[in-house]
């Protein structure tokens, strides 16, 4: 989940594109914005990595977390 403009959502989104990849799984970029319901559950909490329907991490992405996570 990500907002248009955000500088934080571009350097998480840079920073997972890669082991994403790396991992065979698909990344795609949602702007909160776009949906009132997405927008009144993440607000301001944005970059916020969900995984399957499941809320992953917030703001901040450990490399070796999301990729064990997208392994197993």
């Amino acid at each position: 989940m990500v907002r248009e403009g955000c500088g934080s959502c571009d350097r998480v989104a840079a920073q997972i594109r890669p082991l994403v990849a790396e991992c065979g799984a698909e990344l795609s970029l949602i702007d909160v914005d776009a949906n009132p319901d997405n927008a009144a559950e993440y607000g301001d909490r944005v970059p916020v990595v969900v995984i399957d329907g499941e809320e992953f991490a917030c703001w901040e992405v450990d490399s070796d977390d999301l990729v064990a996570e997208l392994r197993s």
